[in-house]
């Protein structure tokens, strides 16, 4: 199809796209494909039309749209030519599948704090009456692991570290698996953490033991983007779920 063509195909689902774009939330999952797809124009428009429905895309203007719809195919295409050569996994087509390279990295990697880490305990780590370890523990086989979570834009990577930790400590010892708040840490623990803008696992641990526990996602849940620390949530003992005591880390 020529480029003309193409280009009426793509005006006349722009503002349907839009419309459809508008009323659907955000979701963070994986669009799937055929190899077929790459042989016909008309299977690949639908394809990203499909995907930016999914993700709630909304592009600005005509032309925008066309330079993603190109930066999407070359994505597709080397996702394809991966998938040729690899069998343990699978690769698909994720929210930033309208992204080059470079932009990926320039938007969601690179983020560099410098932050004063806090002393540490005097004590040294050492295993105590253990024998016969394992080589490896997968731990998601073991339930203690929650989902995949998706942090977006937002740099808070440090806040997502932590209560994937507590998370997991928390299951082990309790045998309950609890999705807990990240947005909490990052809205409330400010004395020495920055929110979207980067922190540390240490001052956030702290800030769990200080606070004596840590919401649940679903009492707290995240917004990918910073907000104003609920003190009502923070206060009320009934809704906060108390995790297991942190005494050192």
């Amino acid at each position: 199809m020529a480029v003309s063509s193409l280009s009426k195909l793509l005006t006349f689902s722009f503002s349907l796209s839009v419309l459809t774009s508008l009323v659907l939330a955000h979701e963070f999952s994986i669009v799937g494909y055929s190899p077929d797809d790459l042989k016909s124009i008309d299977r690949l428009v639908d394809l990203f039309e499909s995907w930016m429905a999914k993700h709630g895309k909304i592009y600005k203007s005509f032309e925008e749209k066309l330079h993603r719809f190109e930066v999407f195919k070359d994505n597709l295409e080397h996702i394809d030519e991966r998938n040729k050569k690899i069998v343990n996994y699978w690769l698909g087509l994720n929210e930033f599948a309208d992204l080059s390279h470079e932009e990926f990295k320039k938007m969601h990697l690179g983020l560099k704090v410098e932050l004063p880490k806090i002393r540490g305990s005097p004590e040294e780590f050492t295993y105590r009456d253990v024998v016969d370890l394992p080589k490896s523990v997968d731990w998601r086989k073991q339930g203690a692991v929650t989902p995949v979570k998706n942090q977006g834009s937002c740099g808070s990577c440090w806040a997502f570290s932590t209560v994937a930790a507590v998370e997991g400590i928390n299951q082990i010892v309790t045998g309950n698996l609890t999705s807990l708040s990240e947005q909490e840490l990052i809205d409330c623990d400010t004395n020495f953490n920055h929110g979207c803008n980067g922190g540390l696992m240490d001052y956030a641990f702290k800030f769990i033991m200080d606070n004596g526990g840590l919401h649940m996602e679903d009492d707290y849940p995240y917004l990918m983007e910073e907000g104003t620390c609920d003190e009502r949530k923070v206060s009320d003992d009934e809704s906060t779920f108390t995790i297991q005591k942190i005494r050192s880390y």
